[in-house]
Formats: C-alpha cells, sequence, structure tokens
C-alpha cells in the first residue's frame, strides 16, 4: 500500500463528510465543486496553518505530533478505530514481520473441539487456522479446501455457498474488507496482505467498490444473520478474543442469545453436526499448520 496516496484520498473522503456547519464555521466563499470541508476550513478547525494541513495530507510530513494528528482527527469527528487509522497513516509504525505462530497448540485444539457453539482460529489476514466441526457446519466443509483458499474474505467475495449464508452480504463483506484495511496501516510493506488485496481487486468488483470507501473496522464483536440450508435463517452474536502470545491470532466465538429462536436453531445444527460427524468426522485444522 502507498501510504501517503491512502493518507491523501482517507483525509479527503472523511472532509467529504463534515460540513463547515458542523464545526461552527462560516464556509468559504466560492463555489464548491466537492462535498464537504475544503482544506482552509479543515485546517482553521484543527488550528494548523493551511501550508502545514495541505503537507499533512499530502504525505509530505515525516513524523506530525501526536497532538497535530488528534486535532485533525477531532475536527474531522473520527471514532476511534479511525482515529487510530490516521495515526498508523501519518505516524507510520516500524515495519514488522507477522507474528503469526506456525503452530496451533493442543490445548487450543483441545478448547474448539470442547466448545458447544461455533468457534475458530482466524490470522490477521483472515486465514482459517482451525476450526471446530460446528464453525465448518455453520459455514463450508474448510477441511475439503486448497489449504491457501481457507480465507475468510477470499470465501466471501469468491465462493458461492459460503456468500449465500449470510443475509446481509453486503454488511460481512463490508467488514472484512474494513479489517484488511486496517490492518494495511500497522504494516504497510506486509506482501502476503498486498497479494490478497491484489487478488481480490482484480477478480471482484464488489471488492474495489467497498475498498474506494475507505471504512476501517476492528473485529472485536458484532452479529451475523445466517441463511444455513438445513435449519434456516438465524442470528449469531460473536466475540473476537486477540491470543496474548499471538497477538495476530484471532479466536472467535459465535452464541446465540439464550430462549431464543436462534438457539434452538443453533441446536439443531449442533445436533445434525454430530450426526455427520459419525460418519467422517470434518478436518479441524489447517494441515499447513499441523
Amino acid at each position: 500500500m502507498d501510504r501517503r496516496s491512502e493518507l491523501s484520498e482517507f483525509l479527503r473522503s472523511r472532509r467529504a463528510r463534515r460540513q463547515p456547519e458542523d464545526l461552527g464555521l462560516t464556509p468559504v466563499d466560492g463555489r464548491r465543486r466537492v462535498p464537504g470541508l475544503r482544506r482552509e476550513e479543515l485546517a482553521q478547525a484543527a488550528a494548523l496553518s493551511v501550508d502545514y494541513y495541505v503537507r499533512l495530507e499530502q504525505g509530505r510530513l515525516r513524523n506530525p505530533s501526536e497532538g497535530v494528528v488528534d486535532a485533525v482527527a477531532n475536527a474531522l469527528a473520527l471514532d476511534p478505530t479511525e482515529r487510530r487509522y490516521l495515526h498508523n497513516l501519518a505516524r507510520p509504525p516500524r515495519n514488522r514481520e507477522p507474528e503469526l505462530s506456525n503452530t496451533v497448540r493442543p490445548t487450543l485444539r483441545a478448547l474448539l473441539d470442547a466448545a458447544q457453539v461455533p468457534a475458530a482460529l482466524y490470522s490477521r489476514y483472515g486465514d482459517v487456522l482451525a476450526w471446530n466441526e460446528l464453525a465448518a457446519a455453520l459455514m463450508i466443509d474448510f477441511g475439503a479446501l486448497a489449504p491457501e483458499r481457507r480465507n475468510m474474505p477470499w470465501l466471501v467475495f469468491t465462493n458461492a455457498e459460503v456468500a449465500s449464508r449470510f443475509v446481509d452480504w453486503e454488511a460481512k463483506a463490508r467488514d472484512l474488507v474494513s479489517q484488511l484495511r486496517m490492518e494495511t496501516s500497522s504494516t504497510p510493506d506486509d506482501e502476503r496482505l498486498a497479494t490478497l488485496v491484489g487478488e481480490l481487486t482484480m477478480r471482484c468488483p464488489d471488492f474495489v467498490r467497498l475498498w474506494a470507501d475507505h471504512r476501517v473496522r476492528e473485529k472485536t464483536r458484532g452479529w451475523h444473520r445466517y441463511r444455513h440450508p438445513i435449519v434456516g435463517e438465524f442470528t449469531l452474536q460473536y466475540e473476537a478474543f486477540r491470543l496474548p502470545d499471538a497477538p495476530d491470532v484471532s479466536l472467535v466465538c459465535q452464541v446465540a442469545q439464550p430462549g431464543s429462536p436462534d438457539e434452538e436453531a443453533l441446536r439443531l445444527l449442533a445436533s445434525w453436526t454430530a450426526q455427520t460427524a459419525q460418519a467422517g468426522r470434518l478436518d479441524r485444522v489447517n494441515p499447513q499448520l499441523r
């Protein structure tokens, strides 16, 4: 990712969301060719000179202070995730090698197996590293896929079976794109990430459209409504937990609201999964991580 061009595009996209009146400013005279704040107005709101802000937006400032970046973030009313993204772009962290572990500990495999809800381990790229049978039943038989294609962004955009599982496919796709964009700001020279984004850009017009929105998000918690061929539609809430000794790996567990029809649907899915497993147990770990 070109950090300078991304910084420029991100700030322009966020300026377009704000109006001078939002900041108590009198609009600068003259016809507006694009919506939102002009650079002069944003500079005024952030108490910066226009020249200094222009250099910031163009990525020509080597290391702007934290206070300057916060002032711009405040003027643009950025949410916490967008603020971190802006700091990563304007004050780039040192490049680091991915911290992804090349093994899945036996205790983690046992934890996945013991979970009575869909649970899986994901890399920062969205790779599915390990999963339990209920997670595979919910989505797709990950063990039957080529290891390099056990990646949620790739599957959601290119695999019809996986795409059909989400009642609101657009929301799921947008979340994944937003999470990938957030990751690019912390490791802009990561070849694996650049390759994934490049492949999806060349293959999927919807990915290109969503990528152009410059949304950013971190995977922490949320919900999805699923459409399953066995149990129909139901909603699950999820929580994501980063592993303390492997911060590039997340454990994601999905649960249903207690006492709800969603819980009954999940119970039926678990029963069907158990019957299916008796015929042939699903492979639960990416062979590359054994």
